[in-house]
């Protein structure tokens, strides 16, 4: 129990503890839209897009929040912008503006030169970079999602399960996707530091994807999704510190294992709480004019 509770000890481990979990919560509040609108692939791609950022950020001196959040929300907006003409898809606009931006931040590296760690840090995540000021900026994100989430559940859940329908309802669904934009690039620029730009779009996927399983209740759902991503981030920093690893590839294979544990054991009543899902998602009226399961 003492070597268990050792690390504790350590301020740089309480802080990445806290922001570990704070980022696997937030990621699977944010999730269950991303899953839910069929965009997994967006996670990946705009954590790709704020690295850019990162590189730009680093070589000109510029504050990296500053600079990696400017160039995420533009990102954002932008991939939000092009989806909504639908000249191309959503799939098409993420692949070709987010990865642009990611070999712009590795051209300009490549270049200029990196700065050691830090650059590994921004791919894979670390805890050693985590001080007070990195809680505080997390606690102050989850919050402000989290309020988004509370104050614009229906219209979220209205324009996630139907756009169209919800646009001639009278919903904004433009400023609710432009919202969500930015709420899901403020969420990956706070969990960069743990997780890495290459490991979000699994803490986003995973606990939304196994808390699909477990209920067939968009209510429920967002809830699960939280705490799963919460526990993973929890257990995953713990293991991380006492198997020598990294923290960000840590918390995703706890994730992973826990996704492999219930597929197997909910097997096809897991697949039937999704259908059961999906079919909620082509009748949205019902939760947008009563309250919602």
């Amino acid at each position: 129990m003492e070597e268990l509770l050792r690390p504790f000890d350590f301020e740089f481990f309480r802080n990445g503890l806290i922001v570990a979990t704070l980022a696997g919560a937030l990621c699977g509040m944010v999730g269950v839209y991303v899953v839910l609108k069929g965009m997994s692939y967006i996670g990946h791609g705009l954590s790709h897009a704020i690295f850019g950022g990162f590189a730009a950020s680093a070589l000109l001196g510029v504050n990296f929040a500053l600079g990696a959040g400017v160039w995420g929300v533009a990102s954002a907006l932008m991939i939000n912008g092009v989806t909504r003409r639908r000249v191309i898809g959503a799939d098409a606009a993420i692949g070709v503006i987010t990865t642009a931006s990611f070999a712009l931040g590795l051209a300009l590296f490549a270049v200029f030169g990196r700065a050691g760690r830090s650059f590994d840090a921004a791919l894979f995540g670390s805890i050693l970079g985590v001080g007070s000021e990195d809680v505080w900026a997390i606690v102050a994100v989850t919050v402000l999602v989290a309020l988004v989430v509370f104050f614009g559940y229906r219209q979220l859940l209205f324009t996630t399960f139907d756009p169209e329908v919800a646009e001639a309802s009278g919903v904004r669904t433009a400023r609710v996707d432009a919202l969500l934009m930015l709420a899901l690039a403020g969420s990956i620029l706070a969990t960069m530091q743990v997780l890495g730009v290459t490991l979000i779009a699994a803490t986003l996927v995973i606990p939304a994807t196994v808390a699909r399983m477990l209920t067939d209740s968009f209510s429920r759902m967002l809830l699960l999704a939280t705490g799963i991503g919460a526990v993973t981030g929890f257990v995953g920093m713990n293991l991380s510190y006492h198997l020598d690893v990294q923290s960000g590839p840590t918390i995703v294979l706890v994730g992973a294992a826990l996704f492999a544990v219930v597929f197997a054991v909910t097997g096809r009543r897991g697949r039937r709480r999704t259908a059961g899902l999906d079919r909620h998602a082509t009748t949205p009226l019902a939760p947008v004019s009563s309250t919602p399961r």
